[in-house]
């Protein structure tokens, strides 16, 4: 039978429109790589309890950010360049709330030298109790206030991308996943928000691959790396892309110490 079903949309909505808003300011380069992660993934899935793939990517992120920080810089209010030597990661997390679904924002914080089974157990703690974060006490004690006064999100938003105080709690670089939705392979490319830096991991899937002059078939995964062109150039960019993906490829970070 056909029908119209009329709902209202969410405040909570209202976050991810002014993130949006905010991140017109920047000029954005993307660029598209795939990484066999076929090593990675047999050992995240042999370790007990199994490690999450979020969590590898963010650890191997937050070290090669580290090793090129122009990537995450930004602008102060004096128009001064700011490059953090930590390297905090805002990823998303979805959780359910009194509207709905939600992607909590959680930040990850210090990536560049946690391990990747302290992450990944900080987001299974996140999955199973949103409050654990500091984003969950935020979503569930003051989102419906801020939401509802018109302008106060976009003016946070706005403090937010000059600000060194509130970069240090909101993070530089922003780490979310498209890979649930097709079920398979697939790149997928957002538009920038607050971070200076934002990966968007795609979904693995196998794919013929040269491994020793052999054809065989590999587990790949597909990354957009998103820069800042203000901040950064292609070139900087580029040498830190080889190095995430040396890092996923090789897998270093998980093997046995």
């Amino acid at each position: 039978m056909r029908s119209i079903e009329v709902r209202t949309i969410p405040r909570s909505r209202r976050l991810v429109t002014e993130a949006l808003r905010t991140g017109r300011a920047q000029i954005p380069i993307h660029g598209l790589i795939e990484v066999d992660v076929t090593s990675a993934r047999r050992r995240l899935l042999a370790a007990d309890p199994p490690l999450s793939m979020t969590a590898f990517v963010a650890a191997c992120v937050g070290r090669a950010v580290a090793r090129h920080p122009e990537v995450h810089g930004y602008r102060d209010w004096r128009g001064r360049l700011i490059l953090h030597s930590h390297v905090d990661i805002a990823t998303l997390v979805e959780v359910t709330t009194p509207t709905g679904a939600f992607p909590l924002a959680h930040l990850v914080v210090d990536a560049d030298s946690r391990t990747v089974a302290d992450i990944s157990e900080e987001i299974r703690t996140i999955q199973h109790d949103p409050k654990a974060s500091p984003g969950g006490r935020l979503s569930n004690r003051e989102l419906p206030s801020i939401a509802a006064v018109p302008g106060l999100v976009r003016l946070g938003y706005k403090l937010a991308s000059r600000s060194i105080y509130l970069r240090q709690r909101t993070g530089t670089v922003s780490l979310t996943s498209v890979g649930m939705f097709g079920g398979g392979g697939g790149f997928g490319i957002s538009a920038p928000t607050l971070s200076s830096l934002t990966i968007v991991v795609g979904g693995i899937a196998p794919q013929p691959q040269v491994v020793d002059d052999q054809i065989v078939s590999r587990l790949v995964l597909p990354l957009t790396i998103t820069v800042d062109h203000r901040i950064v150039d292609g070139a900087p960019t580029a040498r830190f892309a080889a190095d995430l993906r040396r890092s996923l490829h090789t897998a270093d970070l998980l093997a046995p110490a």
